[in-house]
């Protein structure tokens, strides 16, 4: 089953509901053998538009992070890009891997459009889908020791898009947005 504790995952998979795709949760408590090789489970399978797959890897970030307010925080672990490219060849060409970055937005800026903007017990989360092959192509390691890797801001905001891009032909107006004060101002346009 899903970790529905995490509440990434658990806003990502409502949100999958709530735009009625299909999709299948991924029990995440161990990880896989594929061969002899140890891999990271996938948090879903995902069914898109023409009856391909995405294979999705939740990656839950806080938007902005920190004391310094830091926009687009996208890293990963080496573990993570390695696992998906195995299960990528696994299930073959009509697969990919689709990394979401689910943002828990915690300030008064998104990086979707705030039509896309999401409510979830209370909270508002923005979501983004980046393809594993660009993701690989240009993450740079930012911890050898953690071995996490992340791709530069600009880089980032070029291959991202928001998640209903990649799963909706076009997106649907999304209704139950939790009203707020002011405008959401959106740093993907």
């Amino acid at each position: 089953m899903a970790n529905r504790t995490n509440h990434y995952e658990a806003a990502t998979e409502a949100y999958f509901r709530r735009l009625g795709i299909p999709y299948l949760a991924i029990d995440e408590q161990r990880r896989s053998l594929l061969g002899h090789v140890s891999v990271k489970n996938l948090d879903f399978v995902v069914t898109a538009p023409g009856g391909a797959s995405w294979l999705v890897d939740v990656k839950g970030r806080r938007f902005p992070a920190g004391r310094g307010r830091q926009f687009w925080k996208n890293w990963s672990t080496r573990d993570d890009l390695d696992s998906m490219a195995r299960w990528e060849q696994l299930f073959g060409p009509r697969a990919a891997g689709l990394f979401v970055f689910a943002y828990h937005l915690v300030g008064r800026e998104s990086p979707v459009p705030a039509d896309q903007v999401f409510e979830f017990r209370g909270a508002l989360y923005a979501f983004v889908g980046v393809r594993l092959i660009d993701y690989v192509r240009d993450a740079r390691q930012i911890s050898p020791r953690w071995q996490t890797l992340s791709l530069s801001t600009q880089r980032f905001r070029q291959c991202a898009r928001p998640l209903a891009q990649w799963l909706t032909p076009p997106p649907p107006a999304l209704t139950d947005v939790l009203p707020l004060d002011g405008p959401l101002v959106s740093a993907w346009e």
